[in-house]
């Protein structure tokens, strides 16, 4: 480190001077000449040169002869770091999107035993007579998230769930009888969205989407909680389910780059 820098001991001045190269390119600057990219670093043309050719050995920057640009292979560097998240990780800037965008809150739970278990919230107004927070329980069954992750069971976890489940009747529009479930699970399955309405809390109506790893399988769910009082049944199928659809596809394009074990 040269003195007076500010830079620590360990500082890689090339390492910095390769990462700027490469966030020299962007959606104004897609293609750049040897000459922009000095310009744009602050490197001197010799410097960028050697920069460039480095990375376009490496894979990571094309040439035509005068113009550069990136490859796809720049992707592993974002890709390295979702690889390293764990769910609620991945899925908690999602959930801040979408909530900002309906202005209602958004949870992502996973099934255990007989509950629900959120692992993620972003909460915009308490709508509930009890408190949800990460590791907040509620019954799969009276409950839009709940339905989606059990739609997403194979017949014998199904059946080892009906085997175990007390169908409690939470208000006077809770299902309880295993038959009326599947059902409801059939019409999930065959819509890829529930729509639970106050069958957990008098008030409580949501909506919910499945979360699929990379091989397909359920793995969570993501919802968005409305009042009853400023939603109806139909605004919520026009106006939270298309948004909702697009945040788990986006969800689930991130969790095709996680560990399998992550996602757990």
């Amino acid at each position: 480190m040269e003195a007076g820098s500010g830079r620590a001991a360990h500082h890689v001045q090339s390492l910095e001077r390769g990462l700027a190269v490469i966030k020299a390119f962007g959606a104004g600057a897609p293609q750049l000449t040897l000459s922009e990219v000095a310009k744009e670093t602050g490197l001197t043309r010799a410097a960028a040169r050697r920069f460039l050719l480095t990375l376009a050995d490496l894979g990571y920057v094309r040439s035509d002869g005068r113009y550069f640009s990136l490859t796809a292979k720049v992707l592993e560097l974002g890709y390295a770091y979702l690889s390293s998240l764990s769910l609620p990780e991945v899925v908690q800037p999602h959930l801040e999107r979408l909530s900002a965008e309906v202005h209602e809150s958004c949870s992502v739970s996973v099934l255990d035993g007989t509950d629900i278990v959120y692992v993620a919230r972003v909460a915009v107004s308490r709508i509930m007579t009890v408190s949800i927070n990460v590791g907040t329980r509620f019954p799969a069954h009276a409950t839009s998230m709940g339905r989606v992750l059990l739609a997403g069971l194979d017949e014998d976890a199904l059946a080892d769930y009906l085997r175990e489940v007390t169908f409690d009747r939470l208000t006077d529009h809770t299902i309880t009888s295993a038959e009326k479930l599947r059902a409801e699970l059939d019409a999930v399955r065959e819509q890829g969205w529930a729509l639970v309405d106050q069958e957990l809390e008098e008030g409580l109506r949501s909506v919910a989407a499945p979360i699929r790893d990379r091989s397909g399988k359920v793995v969570a769910a993501v919802n968005i909680s409305t009042h009853a009082s400023r939603t109806t049944p139909e605004s919520v199928r026009t106006g939270l389910v298309p948004p909702l659809l697009a945040t788990a596809a986006r969800i689930e394009a991130d969790l095709a780059v996680a560990p399998a074990a992550q996602v757990s």
